[in-house]
């Protein structure tokens, strides 16, 4: 491990900060443009599924790209990807061209770059970082990011409310470039032992050996079936809050930007109690307390008719986020063999792509004709009841013990 490894975490995650900060934006304008614009669940399913099914696709290569390949020129990659998409969307808005369609594109090419960075950055994390620093620094790493989330809304909010979409989309190119730089001329580390080896095994046997290695670790096979039940009842608290609000209430975009902030401030709360706390000596505890509050959470957003308690609601879920990610995140790091990291993630994000659309795809268009207040209530329960799956299983239970 490097000696600098403080400098060279604090360059990357400021790279990244700089380069989340204008995606955020952009995300919260194309989502708001549509939801206001449109008030559909389906357009919104559609708009969620372009934004989500190019991960699904692209993860199980990019885990494999991620283990075969220099993780950071992997990053820098898909940063550049995602600029030019951005640039080029803009470019047609000011043209005249401003079709609903083009926004869809917009989502499914930067979900591909998504796809590619996100098994990159969660591998390279643990060649920047002593083993015993990874929870302290996943959990100020997700404070950071929820300070940015917190910050995103707001200013896409006014942006939107005074200046027009392409004017937020070439805000991205910019955040993007900068990122890019400072990754391409100030971060110095080696690359992986796996990338700097000639490549002996084809592309897909080392894709089957990554498949071979979850099937044959229980802990990481359970955790993966887990997180496929919980993204599934995710998706009506994650994406169709916001419909709901403006149905319920009025359809001001500072109602939504409320929602959003309430939920960042928690997250980034989270994330310093994390930091400091470093959550209970077996990681699987941490996790089975935070869905048992998640699945309470969700029901109360389909009980309360309060828009203030509703807010409070979203901010404590926005808590409890960082105990679930951060714990699980660091089991993974530190319990996969570094050669597999990549693949484990990138599968993990084929599963996180895939189950929230296919849970859009039948909630979506129930949001059209059932009230979305009884889809919170239905998940929350069934995420209530998961909770135990974690607690009762013996292999996670140890994994998360060892792991500590």
């Amino acid at each position: 491990m490097n000696n600098n490894w403080r400098r060279n975490i604090i360059l990357f995650l400021s790279s990244q900060t700089i380069s989340l900060f204008g995606s955020m934006l952009v995300q919260y304008a194309i989502t708001w443009y549509i939801t206001l614009n449109t008030q559909s669940g389906v357009m919104m399913t559609i708009s969620i599924i372009c934004g989500f099914l190019p991960t699904f696709f692209l993860s199980p290569f990019a885990g494999v790209w991620a283990d075969r390949y220099n993780r950071k020129l992997l990053i820098i990659l898909s940063d550049s990807m995602i600029a030019a998409a951005t640039l080029i969307i803009a470019i047609l808005f000011i043209m005249g061209h401003d079709a609903m369609w083009l926004l869809f594109v917009a989502s499914a090419i930067r979900a591909l770059g998504g796809g590619i960075q996100t098994p990159a950055v969660n591998a390279f994390i643990p060649q920047l970082v002593p083993e015993e620093k990874l929870t302290k620094v996943n959990a100020v790493n997700s404070s950071i990011q929820s300070i940015t989330m917190l910050i995103a809304p707001m200013i896409s909010g006014a942006l939107l409310t005074k200046a027009s979409i392409e004017a937020i989309f070439f805000i991205d190119v910019i955040t993007a470039a900068i990122a890019v730089i400072t990754l391409f001329l100030f971060l110095k580390v080696p690359a992986h032992s796996k990338a700097l080896e000639k490549q002996t095994v084809s592309y897909f046997s080392d894709l089957g050996e990554g498949i071979k290695y979850i099937r044959n670790h229980t802990y990481v096979k359970a955790f993966m079936v887990f997180c496929a039940i919980f993204f599934f009842l995710a998706a009506p608290a994650s994406f169709l809050t916001p419909l709901q609000v403006s149905r319920n209430y009025d359809e001001d975009v500072w109602r939504l930007t409320a929602i959003e902030i309430a939920f960042s401030v928690g997250m980034m709360l989270g994330g310093i109690i994390m930091a400091s706390w470093g959550g209970f000596k077996n990681k699987i505890y941490t996790m089975t307390l935070t869905a048992f509050v998640i699945g309470a959470c969700t029901i109360s957003l389909g009980l309360v008719t309060s828009f203030g308690i509703y807010l409070f609601v979203m901010a404590v879920i926005g808590i409890v986020i960082p105990m679930f990610n951060t714990p699980a995140t660091v089991l993974l790091q530190q319990k996969v063999e570094p050669n597999f990291l990549g693949r484990v993630f990138g599968v993990l994000g084929m599963i996180s792509s895939s189950m929230m659309p296919l849970g859009m795809l039948v909630f979506g268009p129930l949001a059209d004709i059932i009230r979305i207040e009884y889809l919170l209530i239905g998940t929350g329960i069934v995420t209530f009841i998961e909770g135990f799956f974690l607690i009762a299983n013996k292999a996670l239970v140890e994994a998360g013990k060892s792991a500590s």
